[in-house]
């Protein structure tokens, strides 16, 4: 299979993952502790690819213009989240006196629309670089995708939408990554912006909307998973280079 077909399919893959977490929340009874784990092992997975991998690629392309379009992918989702989503939490939304207003709840399904997007983006611009660096971006992507399919449902139940409404915002946003991925594989010169601003968005979910979460949770044990996630990286890291030597 090639790098573009690849690339779509397990863009494909990352998008049906927020369907299906919307799916769990809407249709099932779930522990909340272990969606908190995937957000754990996920913001600690991307972490890792974020610093260890896209950035450095990105440097390769462009070493002039890569921190500044890092910077400005970081400050562009800075910027939609308190603007457009300034009520976005990552994981469940819980709101037991009072539900969000239909603008709150359409507001963050854009915000995640536009992750999704760069999450597209991300998948794709790797594989146009290699088929290691396309694996190691989705692993990390879809780890923090059941978690965003469970955000952007439980935004929309909460608001008051119903759970048909609340599936179909989690369709939105996977076609988002969807479009991200065709962007890149019609356009691969763009990859050269495309994963250097990809690289500050995921800095950015990490740091900003992921870590957080994990903090949240008191002892030791979310921490240890977070850490986890970056040696799950390390660990896949020291495979792949082993193999390609």
């Amino acid at each position: 299979m090639s790098n573009f077909s690849l690339s779509l399919v397990l863009g494909l893959v990352a998008a049906l993952a927020d369907v299906f977490g919307a799916l769990i929340l809407v249709r099932t009874h779930w522990e909340k502790r272990y969606l908190r784990y995937f957000v754990a092992l996920g913001a600690g997975f991307m972490l890792a690819a974020a610093l260890l991998e896209m950035i450095p690629e990105s440097f390769r392309l462009s070493f002039r213009w890569t921190p500044v379009l890092v910077l400005g992918g970081y400050c562009f989702i800075h910027l939609l989240e308190h603007t457009t989503t300034p009520h976005f939490h990552f994981g469940e939304e819980t709101h037991h006196d009072e539900f969000l207003s239909t603008h709150t709840s359409n507001s963050v399904v854009v915000g995640l629309a536009a992750h999704s997007l760069f999450d597209g983006v991300a998948i794709a611009s790797g594989f146009v670089l290699s088929s290691w660096l396309g694996w190691i971006i989705f692993i990390a992507i879809l780890l923090h995708k059941l978690p965003e399919g469970f955000t952007v449902a439980s935004v929309m139940l909460a608001s008051g939408h119903s759970r048909g409404a609340a599936l179909s915002s989690a369709a939105i946003v996977a076609a988002a990554t969807l479009a991200g991925v065709l962007v890149i594989n019609f356009f691969p010169a763009w990859v050269r912006a495309g994963l250097p601003v990809a690289a500050g968005v995921a800095i950015y979910v990490t740091a900003t909307d992921l870590v957080p979460e994990v903090n949240r949770e008191p002892g030791i044990r979310m921490a240890l998973v977070f850490f986890g996630g970056v040696a799950a990286f390390l660990l896949c890291k020291f495979v792949a280079d082993g193999l390609l030597r």
